[in-house]
């Protein structure tokens, strides 16, 4: 990490972030959308911790670190606090800090209609602290706390819950400004921050930022799999002012295998080599030894049936 020269560098190089950070890729394009007369607001995450190890910072910005709840409210009270209202105020925070933890804190500063700009990097885990589950967790994902398994004596299908849909969250405030992008188009970002800080109130912008070692990809794949998410329409660039969609992802008409051809491709890949058919069996299993056991166990008092035995024994002290 280089010791910052503000007159050259809003954000130096040599951040100790992993070699292909999706995230940082997409921090530096959104930097370039602001000038020194910003400042920064950053919740606790990988980006606090990989650009500022003590003593140094690569910030040539007026940079605060806020808690992992609470940057909302602490770019609230910076801007209230601001004798010059042109100084624009930016928070930067993860899904983690911005899907859960911060949620409630955000949701009051965008009903007040706080003047200064939200970015989420959205790594769709919690990637500082050991790539747990978060609100941006899609379903299926494979993390710490859900993992995924075809192993025939742990077979799991990863997260068992749905993406929480922040945009619609930030609309339903009615929020100037809200944008989504990516960390395979940083001009995109960096056009977007433009865009929002050109507006007065709250605005909102959501940025995919692909996790090396928790998404577990190669460090040269981050830029390559945030192109992937747009052009295959699962997180589509789009535009929202006041509340209207003004520019969307159009996809290209693809003469390739619908979604349903490929899945059952995989299927009976998956059967050829023994894996789906371990997994069915497993389930199976489970299925009929339940059933075998369903009222297997009858109390001799009064002939109730229970499948357990513990809950016999229970009911017959019971008695």
């Amino acid at each position: 990490m280089l010791k910052n020269n503000s007159k050259k560098y809003l954000l130096s190089p040599g951040a100790n972030s992993c070699a292909g950070c999706g995230e940082l890729i997409a921090v530096r394009a959104a930097v370039r959308g602001l000038d020194k007369n910003t400042i920064v607001v950053n919740a606790t995450g990988c980006l606090e911790v990989t650009s500022t190890a003590y003593p140094l910072s690569c910030w040539g910005l007026p940079w605060v670190h806020s808690l992992f709840e609470n940057a909302s409210a602490l770019a609230s009270g910076i801007k209230a606090a601001l004798k010059n209202k042109n100084t624009k105020v930016v928070a930067f925070g993860g899904d983690g800090a911005t899907f859960d933890i911060g949620l409630g804190l955000l949701s009051g500063a965008w009903e007040r209609g706080d003047d200064f700009l939200y970015v989420c990097f959205d790594t769709e885990a919690y990637s500082n602290t050991g790539f747990q589950a978060s609100g941006a967790t899609p379903l299926g994902a494979n993390t710490s706390t859900a993992p995924a398994s075809l192993d025939k004596n742990h077979f799991a299908v990863g997260s068992e819950q749905r993406k929480k849909d922040m945009i619609a969250i930030a609309l339903a405030h009615g929020l100037n400004y809200v944008a989504s992008s990516t960390a395979g188009f940083p001009d995109d970002i960096t056009a977007k921050i433009k865009k929002a800080l050109s507006l007065k109130g709250p605005s909102y912008i959501q940025i995919l930022s692909p996790c090396v070692p928790g998404w577990k990809i190669n460090y040269d794949s981050a830029v390559k799999l945030g192109k992937l998410a747009v052009q295959t329409g699962l997180y589509p660039l789009l535009e929202y002012e006041n509340g209207v969609l003004t520019k969307a992802t159009k996809l290209k008409n693809n003469s390739g295998p619908s979604a349903a051809e490929t899945i059952k491709k995989q299927q009976e890949t998956k059967l050829k080599n023994g894996t789906l058919q371990n997994s069915l069996e497993v389930q199976t299993k489970s299925r009929n030894t339940k059933e075998a056991n369903h009222n297997k166990f009858i109390c001799e008092i009064c002939k109730k049936k229970y499948s357990y035995e513990k809950s016999l024994v229970n009911h017959i002290d019971r008695h």
